[in-house]
């Protein structure tokens, strides 16, 4: 993508903005998740009651795992973008590489590089994968194909 997406947040609010949107979705998923989860491992009169207090205990920190990934993800991007003094796909995977190598520098530096290397490889599948689309939707419906000209009818010699 060369030309600059103006539908975003500037860089500054970005970061709220996804730190906050990531926070949500992992929060949503996780509680849905962790209800389906608590209500199986429930005796079977206490299925509700598994699935609320599993949902209310593991939820709010999925939510926060995500929001960390997230919010991190955006200030290497917001960081990456000022100083390429441009927005493309590589901005995307030089930033899920380093959020992936700094959320594992905790479990030492072959942790932190093969969690770099793979979330690199996540984001770069998520772009290449996001260009093919925006190809294959930019194309637009296949034109039909040209009618051919009518024959001649024959005429009469005079």
């Amino acid at each position: 993508m060369s030309h600059a997406d103006h539908t975003r947040d500037p860089c500054p609010w970005v970061i709220l903005n996804d730190f906050g949107g990531a926070f949500a979705m992992g929060a949503v998923g996780g509680g849905v998740w962790y209800s389906i989860k608590g209500a199986r491992n429930a005796p079977r009169g206490d299925r509700f009651v598994g699935a609320i207090s599993s949902m209310k205990a593991r939820a709010p920190v999925t939510g926060g795992n995500f929001g960390i990934w997230g919010g991190m993800f955006s200030c290497f991007d917001c960081a990456i973008k000022g100083i390429r003094q441009k927005e493309d796909a590589w901005n995307a995977i030089a930033s899920g590489f380093m959020t992936g190598g700094c959320l594992a520098a905790r479990s030492g530096p072959r942790a932190a590089l093969g969690s770099a290397v793979a979330c690199g490889i996540l984001l770069g599948v998520f772009e290449g994968v996001g260009v093919l689309i925006g190809r294959v939707f930019a194309a637009g419906p296949p034109q039909p194909m040209a009618s051919l000209p009518a024959p001649m009818a024959s005429q009469p010699a005079s």
